[in-house]
């Protein structure tokens, strides 16, 4: 199947770039690896990588196109960026979390955030309760606040 998505946002690490994509698809329903691009034997006294090392990965999670690529470690991940994983039911909440909480910082687990052992953000809530919070009734948004913090 042909992406025809305008936008795919790209993912940074340092040389984890094939271990990210293989455990997030694992995570996500309708996910896949779609392509791993890996250097040749050209150009290699510039890059300075070995034949056949990883340079980027092609891949879906829930049908949505993200590269990951292996930069190098001039940039780290923060909370700027995060995945926001929009669940129907606890259980949902519960699977994701605790499956995406594996091996992440634990101290960095609360209010719905946690995350992942790649260090990258993950907000996962129940849809209804941030849908909500987008209400005019703000008695009732303000209950979810209340809750939420």
């Amino acid at each position: 199947m042909q992406n025809n998505s305008k936008i795919t946002p790209c993912l940074w690490f340092d040389d984890q770039a094939e271990a990210a994509a293989q455990f997030y698809t694992s995570i996500f329903r309708n996910s896949k690896i779609v392509h791993v691009s890996r250097y040749g034997d050209a150009g290699q006294e510039i890059h300075g990588k070995p034949a056949g090392a990883v340079i980027t990965v092609s891949f879906e999670l829930d049908g949505q196109p993200f590269t990951a690529l292996n930069g190098g470690p001039t940039f780290k991940f923060n909370e700027a960026i995060s995945f926001q994983i929009f669940c129907d039911t606890q259980a949902d909440v519960d699977d994701y979390w605790q499956k995406l909480s594996a091996g992440g910082d634990e101290t960095a687990q609360q209010c719905g955030w946690l995350k992942d052992k790649s260090n990258r953000a993950n907000d996962v809530h129940v849809r209804t309760i941030r849908s909500s919070k987008r209400r005019i009734d703000y008695k009732r948004r303000n209950q979810c606040n209340s809750i939420l913090t």
